[in-house]
C-alpha cells in the first residue's frame, strides 16, 4: 500500500499529502487525525443544516411576524374602537330622530353615547395592560374619541341646545392639540395627563346630560357642568402646549448633542 485515499481521510488535503510509515500504516489511521476529520466532517453537515435553515428561517419568519401583525389589529382594544366609530352615525340618527326633541330618541341617544364613552375608558386601557397597543389603534383611537364628541357637539349647537361658541372651543381645543401631538411626535410623545383625563371624564358626563331632555335643576345643574369642563378643556389645552413646547426643545437639543458627538 504505497498511498492513502483520499476518502479515508474525509478528503483532507493533509492525508493526501502523508507519507506511510515503516509499517504500512496509513498516517490518516492516526485516531487524532481520523478524529479531527470526521469532526471537520461533522462541523460541514452542522453547518450546511444551519445555512438551509437559516435559508428557510427568514421566509417562516416574515409569514410568522405577518400573521402576528395581522391578527393583533383584531383585538379586543381594537374591536372596542371601532365600535366606537360605527356608534357615531347611529347616535347622530336618533339624536336628530323626529325633529331632536323626542325625549324617547333624545334617551336612546343618551345610551349609544354612553356607550361610546364608556368603551373610550376601556380600550385604552386594555390595550396597555395586555401589550395589545397597535399602529391602527394609535390612529383610530383618537379619531373616535373626536367623532363621537364632536358629532354630540355639533348636534345640541344645531339644535339650539348649547351656543356655538362652546362646540368651537372644545373641538378647537382637540383638533389643535392632536394635530400638535403629530407635529412632535418625531421628538417624543406627550403623555396624557391627570388633568386631561378629569377633562375628558367632565366633558363626557356634561355633553350627556345635555343630550338628555332634562329640565329644573338638572338643567342648571348640567350647565355648570359644562361650565367646569369648558375650563378643563382651556386650562389643559396651555399645558399641553408647555410640554409640547418643552419636549421639542429638549429633542432638537438631544439631536445636536448626538450629530456633535458623532462628528467628535
Amino acid at each position: 500500500m504505497t498511498g492513502v485515499p483520499a476518502s479515508a481521510a474525509g478528503g483532507s488535503s493533509r492525508a493526501k499529502q502523508t507519507a506511510p510509515d515503516p509499517a504500512g500504516v496509513p498516517a490518516a489511521a492516526d485516531p487524532a487525525v481520523t478524529v479531527g476529520a470526521s469532526g471537520a466532517a461533522g462541523s460541514s453537515d452542522a453547518d450546511a443544516d444551519a445555512q438551509d435553515a437559516a435559508g428557510k428561517s427568514p421566509r417562516g419568519g416574515k409569514l410568522a411576524a405577518a400573521a402576528v401583525n395581522q391578527a393583533s389589529v383584531w383585538n379586543i382594544a381594537n374591536l372596542l374602537t371601532m365600535l366606537r366609530l360605527i356608534l357615531v352615525p347611529g347616535f347622530v340618527a336618533l339624536m336628530l330622530a323626529d325633529g331632536g326633541y323626542d325625549p324617547a330618541w333624545r334617551s336612546l341617544a343618551w345610551a349609544a353615547f354612553a356607550i361610546a364613552m364608556i368603551t373610550d375608558l376601556f380600550d385604552g386601557h386594555l390595550a396597555r395592560t395586555y401589550d395589545l397597543v397597535t399602529d391602527f389603534g394609535k390612529i383610530a383611537d383618537p379619531i373616535a374619541d373626536k367623532a363621537i364628541m364632536g358629532a354630540a357637539l355639533i348636534c345640541l349647537s344645531a339644535l339650539g341646545d348649547l351656543p356655538w361658541w362652546v362646540t368651537i372651543v372644545i373641538l378647537g381645543r382637540e383638533l389643535g392639540i392632536t394635530l400638535m401631538r403629530f407635529l412632535v411626535i418625531r421628538y417624543g410623545v406627550i403623555p396624557a395627563s391627570r388633568g386631561g383625563k378629569l377633562k375628558t371624564l367632565t366633558q363626557g358626563v356634561a355633553v350627556g346630560m345635555y343630550v338628555l331632555a332634562l329640565t329644573g335643576w338638572l338643567a342648571t345643574l348640567r350647565w355648570w357642568v359644562m361650565a367646569a369642563a369648558v375650563v378643563l378643556t382651556v386650562v389643559t389645552g396651555l399645558d399641553y402646549v408647555r410640554q409640547a413646547i418643552v419636549l421639542r426643545r429638549q429633542g432638537i437639543a438631544d439631536r445636536k448633542a448626538a450629530s456633535e458627538e458623532t462628528e467628535a
